[in-house]
């Protein structure tokens, strides 16, 4: 997996690849990081989370927009970012988890770097400008734009 800073007007943007989504999610999510910051410290304590949406696209729009809330929060840089996709299944409507059947999921941890240990620009939101999402060949693909 990877992904590269792209300019992008007065914004950044992310272009990333991987071998399957969950890595593209993180790669992305990486890439976020090296946007707000030059260098991350190997400091910080893992923190998990949990997401869910309606589709892919909104699933990854939502995992950023959390991981933004995150460090507003917590106060940390989320990096090194670990996380599984999850799509929806087919579930009998009998079923108790039928009403969740048409939710992506995503589960995952970051190492939350305390922004003091950093040079941070602010990222202030994802936008879904111009964002791809898609799978190319073998792999999976990404471009999102993040207002600065």
């Amino acid at each position: 997996m990877s992904y590269a800073l792209r300019e992008h007007t007065a914004d950044v943007a992310v272009e990333a690849t991987a071998d399957t989504l969950s890595g593209l999610f993180a790669a992305v999510a990486d890439g976020l990081a090296a946007a707000s910051a030059e260098s991350v410290p190997a400091a910080g304590e893992r923190f998990d989370l949990d997401v869910a949406a309606e589709s892919r696209e909104a699933l990854l729009f939502d995992y950023l927009d959390r991981l933004i809330y995150e460090r507003d929060v917590r106060l940390v840089l989320p990096a090194d970012h670990r996380c599984t996709v999850i799509e929806p299944e087919s579930v009998d409507a009998a079923d108790d988890d039928a009403a969740n059947a048409d939710e992506w999921r995503l589960t995952g941890s970051a190492r939350g770097v305390p922004l003091d240990a950093v040079a941070a620009r602010e990222i202030k939101a994802v936008t879904y400008s111009e964002m791809a999402l898609e799978r190319r060949g073998d792999g999976w693909y990404a471009y999102v734009v993040f207002d600065v």
